[in-house]
């Protein structure tokens, strides 16, 4: 896959630099500036929420939190341990105030934890059930999005918002009853 990138992306330097020299160059350029002075106003965002989180955890909330969405994550997850549980509870939680990669390190820690119950040397249930979730990422509140919009002077930043829960809601919905279906249909190919 690395090989088909590296042939694309060169290619297309290549045919950009041989039609249009003067324009290639500098599009290279703006591009680099331009990502670098994004890079610059999303560190901002995430340091406060990767705060926020830090303080929610080390405050006890998290636990709250865990508690709360107990329930939910018992029947997406089976039985797995309070500390594994409440790394998910606050995963969700960030993936639904659209903090994405904020939610990276918790999705992290969670899929660790569930790893080191993993007795078989395979993707577990649970393993592959937060990998979806995360891949669907349930927003109520896209504030990355909205960062951005915001960043690049949208007239209305935030009407992203009803569409972003409409979809979310669907590709989790959707995710977890696939995850569901396809479990059922290993344990009958599994019984046969």
């Amino acid at each position: 896959m690395k090989r088909i990138w590296f042939f694309i992306t060169t290619a297309s330097l290549i045919t950009l630099m041989i039609s249009v020299p003067n324009l290639s160059i500098e599009a290279l350029m703006n591009a680099g500036r331009g990502g670098v002075e994004l890079l610059l106003k999303l560190v901002g965002i995430y340091a406060i929420w990767l705060g926020f989180l830090e303080i929610v955890e080390q405050s006890g909330l998290s636990k709250k939190i865990a508690s709360l969405l107990s329930p939910m994550v018992d029947w997406l997850f089976g039985k797995i341990d309070k500390q594994t549980k409440e790394y998910i509870s606050l995963n969700i939680s960030a993936n639904m105030l659209g903090l994405g990669n904020a939610s990276t390190p918790l999705g992290l820690k969670a899929m660790q934890s569930l790893d080191k119950q993993n007795t078989k040397n395979e993707a577990s249930l649970p393993m592959i059930t937060l990998v979806v979730l995360n891949a669907t990422s349930l927003q109520l509140i896209p504030t990355t999005i909205i960062s951005l919009r915001q960043t690049y002077q949208s007239v209305n930043s935030t009407d992203i918002i009803l569409p972003t829960i409409l979809a979310t809601v669907f590709s989790t919905v959707l995710g977890i009853v696939l995850v569901k279906l396809c479990n059922k249909m290993r344990r009958r190919k599994n019984a046969s």
